[in-house]
């Protein structure tokens, strides 16, 4: 059977915030996790792109009524979810694979047809499918972003051959937040799905503007060789509950669902109720958004101020061009309480920063600030 990555258990989950309204929510102040920190505090962790506004009120009480449930395994819940699903994407129930699939899929992809398959994606990202590929006798091939730090589509396309297992994108890209022109996406996804199965991570879609124009599901609608992955993570804040899913055709569906991956079972009950509740509560997550940008344009102000380079990011986190080794900024910014992403090479000297709380967002930027400050003088 295909490994499935089932993530940390919930750790903790605080039952006041269940009542708080949308408003209150999202004004809400930071929880200030209080790591030891060389004698200081971690004010504010801005390094896993999580949403700092968590789950939607619906969501939360969804998962409080499923707390005297915990005795009994995930079953009609699962298909609950599923049809949930299928009616917001518009996509047939058998072609949706629940879970955070990304690493399960690069395994069996690998494993089709012997070691040796090819996977090609872009250079730095996001790589959990290929790792997992790698690791069972796949080929990574990575391609550089091109010059304006986007996947760079043409050169990717000059990579596919007869090796060419799948073609893995994540749109917007990680760490550099831009995301593809809709029209040219569609047109290489269409040209590079008669040759090659093309999967698309749309984790921080949700983020960009025109959502519904940009995402390729349609195309899983419309039968191409097309994956679709998205995940309650990011925009519906259940990184803690950490689930997701794949939009996909339908022989890849059968196939990981005789390998088990659709067995009830395997499934937190807990995270099926959030995120069937999740996508109930489609006011929550528009009010996200908002916060989001506006916190994400007052980046974008500091930055030109300061005269950096940095792309014009639209998922739920910033890069941008320190001048300083990653490590060496991150530690600076650490003393300061603020936790950051790694280093992405070959962008040695750039540093990826999650969107926080409002109050996270400014003493970040203050951090920011002060240590290019000393770095200029």
């Amino acid at each position: 059977m295909i490994p499935f990555d089932r993530r940390e258990w919930l750790r903790s989950f605080s039952l006041t915030i269940g009542g708080l309204g949308v408003s209150r929510l999202l004004s809400a102040q930071a929880s200030s996790p209080r790591a030891a920190l060389g004698g200081g505090a971690l004010l504010a962790r801005l390094s896993l792109n999580e949403n700092p506004y968590g789950p939607a009120p619906a969501a939360i009480a969804a998962i409080q009524r499923e707390f005297s449930n915990l005795c009994r395994y995930t079953g009609a819940e699962y298909q609950v979810l599923i049809g949930a699903i299928a009616r917001n994407e518009g996509v047939p129930k058998e072609q949706i694979i629940l879970g955070e699939i990304l690493e399960p899929l690069g395994t069996y992809l690998s494993l089709q047809g012997g070691p040796g398959g090819e996977f090609i994606y872009s250079d730095p990202g996001y790589t959990a499918l290929i790792d997992s590929a790698v690791a069972v006798g796949g080929r990574g091939v990575g391609v550089p972003l091109n010059s304006q730090m986007e996947n760079d589509l043409p050169a990717i396309a000059a990579k596919v051959n007869e090796r060419t297992r799948a073609v893995f994108m994540v749109n917007p890209h990680n760490p550099t937040g831009i995301v593809g022109d809709t029209n040219q996406l569609r047109n290489f996804a269409r040209t590079i799905s008669r040759n090659a199965l093309l999967i698309v991570d749309e984790a921080y879609l949700e983020f960009a503007d025109h959502f519904a124009q940009r995402t390729l599901a349609d195309l899983v609608r419309g039968g191409e060789n097309v994956i679709v992955f998205r995940t309650f993570a990011k925009v519906y804040g259940l990184a803690g509950l950490d689930i997701g899913y794949g939009l996909m055709p339908r022989p890849i569906a059968k196939a990981l669902s005789a390998q088990g991956l659709n067995n009830p079972h395997l499934f937190n009950r807990l995270a099926v109720a959030a995120a069937a509740a999740s996508l109930q509560d489609a006011s929550y997550v528009a009010g996200v958004l908002r916060q989001v940008a506006q916190e994400r344009e007052k980046w974008f102000g500091l930055f030109r101020d300061l005269k950096l380079n940095f792309t014009r990011s639209s998922g739920n986190f910033v890069f941008f061009e320190t001048g300083m080794r990653n490590a060496e900024f991150a530690a600076a910014l650490l003393k300061d309480g603020v936790a950051i992403g790694h280093a992405f090479p070959p962008y040695d000297r750039w540093a990826r920063i999650s969107i926080g709380l409002p109050q996270e967002n400014a003493i970040a930027r203050a951090a920011v600030r002060k240590s290019l400050h000393k770095l200029a003088t």
